[in-house]
């Protein structure tokens, strides 16, 4: 292998595939970047054996040839060097890769190409074309509301499923909240299978740190969903679970139940009173007590080792439930996933499931569960 690239053409999309392969631990050819020269171009891959990389970027190319590097390492090197031209040349005396910028040299031991596992090949027919921003502001939407615990199965996924009316309802569930972003792509709506897909939450992060805010190319195979680039110049992958997802329209139908309380509160204004709140929750009291009375709902919390506190809200509430308590920081999280100025609770009952939505967020709803008030000082979350 022999080549010369400019450092600003490639920088980046080692980064980006150095970012997904193991620091330390794992096997050592997962730890691995593979540069591939062919076509004049650099090819880079890399896996952590679950989500693959490919990009392709521009270089002069003087042989053909495929090794395999530390690729930390190998990153970290170049990010170090000073923009310009750099030659990558395997010397097949010594088995090392040569890395040459002027007066500069470095020499890297290789690992035996027999390493070298295909990667999956973007499914050309049959993709569609989505928004960057959009996929990333989904998963934000999303993916807060996931299960952490990879053997939580399917609510550790994300949910992607095409509806009858042509809607796309997009989920996240962990026991105690559930997210759900409906919209509409008649191309995604049919390109997913009938019972829809799911993706792991451990996959999401890399991805969101992927996507940009342009164009993307998406497609599935059986087994793997995979992301390009307009420019066809990079591809991500990662690979689909088929658990079975729970039937979240058993809880959601709760919300339209006639005997309903509703209350409408100025989001920005119950942010900033959570927030001070807060400060009066411990470990054992993570909740603030919701007490309707008239046209104000009074908000309270106490930490036995830190006071008490209490705030009085402007609100429009209907229902029969007295007082209500929801843990602080998850309900705090939600909020901050609105764009409404105003949003509306919907409470089912003081252990039942409590919907969140706003008119600037019409095809966004959040459920969270109350805590279980079981004495003054101490609470246990219920499950959905």
């Amino acid at each position: 292998m022999n080549l010369r690239v400019f450092k600003e053409d490639v920088i980046d999309g080692l980064q980006k595939a150095a970012s997904i392969i193991p620091a330390k631990t794992g096997a050592a050819y997962l730890r691995s970047l593979w540069l591939k020269a062919e076509e004049g171009a650099l090819h880079v891959l890399s896996t952590d054996s679950n989500i693959e990389f490919r990009g392709r970027y521009p270089g002069e190319v003087s042989e053909n040839g495929l090794v395999g590097v530390q690729g930390r390492a190998f990153v970290d090197l170049l990010r170090k060097l000073p923009s310009g031209e750099i030659t990558l040349r395997l010397d097949t005396a010594t088995g090392n890769l040569m890395i040459e910028q002027g007066r500069r040299k470095y020499k890297l031991p290789v690992n035996d190409t027999s390493w070298f596992q295909n990667f999956s090949d973007f499914p050309e027919e049959g993709s569609v074309y989505w928004s960057g921003d959009f996929v990333q502001e989904l998963i934000d939407k999303l993916a807060y509301c996931i299960s952490d615990e990879d053997s939580m199965e399917a609510i550790a996924c994300l949910s992607m499923k095409p509806m009858p009316d042509g809607t796309i309802e997009a989920c996240g569930l962990n026991g105690h909240q559930f997210s759900m972003q409906r919209f509409m792509n008649d191309e995604l709506h049919a390109l997913l299978p009938q019972e829809g897909m799911l993706v792991q939450k451990k996959y999401l992060g890399e991805l969101k740190k992927w996507l940009g805010g342009d164009e993307i190319e998406l497609n599935m195979s059986n087994k793997r969903l995979f992301f390009r680039r307009g420019d066809k110049r990079e591809t991500f992958s990662l690979p689909l679970s088929y658990y079975q997802y729970p039937e979240y329209n058993n809880f959601l139908s709760k919300l339209t139940a006639p005997d309903v309380a509703t209350l409408d509160v100025d989001r920005r204004e119950m942010i900033d009173a959570l927030d001070r709140l807060n400060i009066f929750n411990t470990e054992n009291n993570r909740c603030t007590y919701f007490t309707f009375n008239g046209g104000d709902v009074e908000l309270s919390s106490q930490g036995q080792e830190v006071g008490t506190a209490n705030e009085a809200l402007e609100a429009q509430y209907k229902g029969e439930i007295k007082r209500i308590a929801f843990p602080t920081r998850n309900l705090i999280e939600i909020l901050n996933h609105y764009q409404s100025e105003t949003l509306r609770f919907l409470l089912t009952g003081t252990e039942g499931p409590c919907g969140l939505q706003g008119k600037d967020d019409p095809e966004y709803t959040v459920i969270i569960m109350p805590m279980k008030i079981v004495e003054e000082t101490y609470y246990s979350e219920e499950e959905v």
